[in-house]
């Protein structure tokens, strides 16, 4: 019969403490607070985020299996940027996890109520964009993609889409205000949910791929026009 658990010290930190630092490590990357390139001690960086370093030596394991930081022997741990191409590899696999999350809800006999919170995010999205308010419609936008892939049901594919959405997050906010005004993203997104709403699986898909391509069209042109190596 196995005994008791010891009790969490510092060498073994609770999955509560670990979780707290994943979150803040993650965020502090996506808003650039570490910045690509960005290189330091763990002692360094849990000095920075006012943790303890067991618990964000374990986070950072994490960060790194998700592509967002790199472990240099001796040297440290580096914050990794984004080349042009890498964003046409994460284009590359959302516009395929998002064309097959449309088509799995749109399968759904419950498929309203994932289509009434997909509604809600771009109702947010035209509320934004109405304001000017570039921000606010990058967040409604991401919650609108998010939802779309969570109303799959399929967890696997979720995980997969939230640490490429995590990869590509940085250089979505660099170019926002760089890019045309993202006034046809409300449009395409309710031709997304009226598909799925009606059950059209093969429409759904096809809708959503579109308009991620779309996206990806505009981007990635961009980027090699600025001359943006890394991101």
């Amino acid at each position: 019969m196995i005994g008791p658990l010891p009790a969490p010290t510092e060498r073994s930190p609770t999955p509560s403490l670990v979780e707290s630092a994943y979150a803040a490590l993650k965020h502090a990357i996506r808003t650039n607070v570490f910045a690509p390139g960005y290189q330091g001690s763990e002692q360094e960086i849990a000095a920075q985020l006012g943790m303890s370093r067991t618990p964000v030596h374990e986070a950072i394991i994490r960060l790194q299996e998700e592509g967002l930081v790199r472990v240099l022997p001796r040297r440290g741990v580096v914050v990794c940027a984004l080349s042009p191409e890498d964003m046409r590899e994460i284009y590359e696999v959302v516009i395929a996890l998002e064309s097959a999350s449309a088509g799995l809800i749109a399968a759904r006999e419950d498929r309203e109520a994932a289509a009434a919170t997909l509604e809600a995010a771009n109702a947010e999205m035209a509320s934004a964009l109405a304001r000017e308010d570039l921000v606010a419609w990058a967040e409604a936008d991401e919650r609108f993609h998010q939802r779309l892939v969570e109303g799959s049901g399929n967890r696997r594919l979720a995980r997969i889409f939230e640490t490429v959405m995590d990869q590509s997050h940085r250089a979505r906010l660099l170019t926002l205000r760089l890019r045309p005004k993202p006034v046809l993203s409300v449009e395409e997104h309710k031709g997304i949910v009226a598909a799925i709403r009606t059950g059209e699986v093969a429409a759904a898909e096809g809708l959503a791929r579109a308009h991620r391509a779309r996206a990806r069209d505009q981007l990635l042109p961009l980027l090699r026009q600025l001359g943006m190596r890394h991101l």
